[in-house]
């Protein structure tokens, strides 16, 4: 299967609601339902000719699936380009199923061909170690050294939320005041070799669960918008992904992420959340992104073990 379609996704994501409710542990970063819905939404126009993905069903419920990432190089409009040079596999099986990897890892050696793979597991999925091993993959000793670029995942209860506090002349925002220009540029901002553009936004904010409301932004008192950040909640199983977080580089160090982050809890609890999901780098070499973290709460629930397969 080519074409990873709404539909396509809104299955992954069901599993990655039975996954969070079941083994949270086992989720993979990649494959949480808001960390879908983010990178299939903004990158659909631009890498979707480069992903392949197959799911797995098993007596007509999804078990696992796979999503592709094949290498590709695309031109910024800054003369720069946007490439990577190895395949990427994202994938998920359902905790009763883990076995179905095996699977997962033949489709990926037919779709990657003749380019070295890469993937990730968990530290707490002694199963995927295994399987992956199998294989012929390695830890990615790059990736996965102190300054590489392996992700923790960390997880917070909503209870106990202190109160945020922002300087003076600042004040919260939803994506529902601002325009969709203004929300593109505070992510732009925040992340300046980003390519997301207004298109992408409007996909974004058609895919489920994207909610306006939930999307919390900080304006500065001369009407910049200084920090952003996308709650993505889901009601089943009440818990709650920031995706991304982000401050403009000429307001960091005020405690404006900080604030933004105790905000975005409090209004995912209003809605009903208990659960608080983020992901970080979580390299010794990276402390920054885990302290902010760390300084609202969140505490770490499992890590990236990076793999890769060099083909010769």
């Amino acid at each position: 299967m080519e074409n990873l379609g709404a539909k396509e996704l809104r299955l992954m994501q069901g599993l990655a609601q039975q996954v969070t409710a079941l083994r949270p542990e086992l989720l993979n970063a990649d494959a949480t339902t808001g960390e879908l819905a983010w990178v299939w939404a903004k990158d659909f126009d631009t890498l979707s000719p480069f992903w392949r993905h197959r799911l797995w069903l098993v007596d007509g419920r999804l078990a696992a699936w796979g999503w592709v990432h094949l290498p590709y190089r695309i031109p910024r409009g800054d003369g720069t380009s946007r490439e990577a040079a190895t395949a990427n596999l994202i994938w998920q099986t359902h905790p009763d199923q883990p076995q179905l990897l095996h699977e997962i890892l033949d489709w990926y050696d037919e779709v990657a061909d003749s380019v070295d793979r890469l993937l990730t597991i968990q530290s707490a999925d002694e199963h995927a170690q295994a399987i992956v091993t199998k294989h012929g993959y390695v830890f990615d000793a790059e990736a996965g050294a102190d300054d590489g670029s392996w992700v923790q995942f960390n997880r917070r209860e909503l209870t106990n939320l202190p109160d945020p506090i922002l300087p003076s002349g600042f004040r919260f925002l939803t994506a529902r005041e601002v325009s969709g220009a203004d929300a593109v540029k505070a992510h732009r901002d925040a992340w300046q070799s980003s390519s997301f553009s207004e298109t992408a936004f409007e996909r974004v904010q058609q895919t489920w669960p994207y909610r306006g409301d939930l999307h919390v932004l900080v304006e500065a008192p001369d009407g910049t918008l200084a920090a952003t950040a996308i709650i993505w909640l889901d009601e089943a199983t009440r818990t709650a992904e920031f995706e991304p977080v982000g401050t403009h580089w000429d307001f960091r160090r005020r405690g404006l992420g900080t604030a933004l982050q105790l905000h975005g809890m409090h209004l995912a609890k209003a809605a009903g959340a208990k659960h608080m999901l983020v992901a970080c780098l979580g390299a010794p070499a990276h402390v920054a992104a885990r302290n902010m973290y760390y300084g609202v709460g969140f505490r770490a629930l499992t890590r990236d073990l990076p793999q890769i397969k060099a083909v010769r």
